[in-house]
């Protein structure tokens, strides 16, 4: 049996993938002398990064969507296709992600009233449904791709709209902090 086809292992693996990756997104605003480097160093404008991930966020969305309509057609190959898409392109917003955060300081936002209110809503149940799908995204894509149908769509009816969610908060939280980058 290759490590692929044990699901224990596998899950392991994905737990230890997701803490990982939590533990990384809490601690990179730590580094503030790599921050002022990259600030005095870098020859682009890293500003633009925020913007990338919005449309990286927007495209998972759309993909998403775009999924969504292919499996109620029983397109299982575009379905796939999409999916997978999906799934690189959360990957680069993730990468992408950690890279900004890495090098530029934090963006506060600037609003007052009641939109500073919803932002913060926003915000907050994006972070923490982002931090708690993961796995789960990860999961589901595994039991996808491993031809475990019934997992697969037993857990895709609810990580499905969570995700779509994140992904389209993710680009609501670009819009809200983009006049203060």
């Amino acid at each position: 049996m290759s490590f692929w086809q044990n699901e224990k292992k596998v899950k392991v693996l994905i737990g230890v993938l997701a803490m990982l990756v939590i533990v990384l997104v809490s601690i990179i605003n730590r580094f503030t002398g790599i921050k002022v480097w990259a600030a005095q160093n870098l020859m682009f404008d890293f500003q633009i990064l925020p913007l990338i991930n919005a449309c990286l966020n927007f495209s998972v969305g759309i993909s998403l969507l775009i999924s969504f309509y292919f499996i109620r057609k029983r397109n299982i190959k575009r379905h796939q296709f999409f999916n997978t898409l999906a799934c690189v392109l959360s990957t680069l917003f993730l990468l992408n992600y950690v890279f900004y955060h890495f090098i530029a300081y934090p963006t506060a936002y600037g609003g007052e009233g009641w939109l500073k209110t919803l932002y913060f809503f926003i915000l907050g149940t994006h972070v923490v449904l982002s931090a708690l799908s993961f796995p789960f995204i990860v999961l589901t894509f595994y039991y996808g791709s491993m031809n475990m149908v019934e997992k697969h769509r037993s857990l895709a009816k609810k990580v499905y709209p969570i995700w779509l969610y994140v992904a389209f908060t993710g680009v609501a939280v670009y819009l809200f902090l983009q006049p203060y980058y």
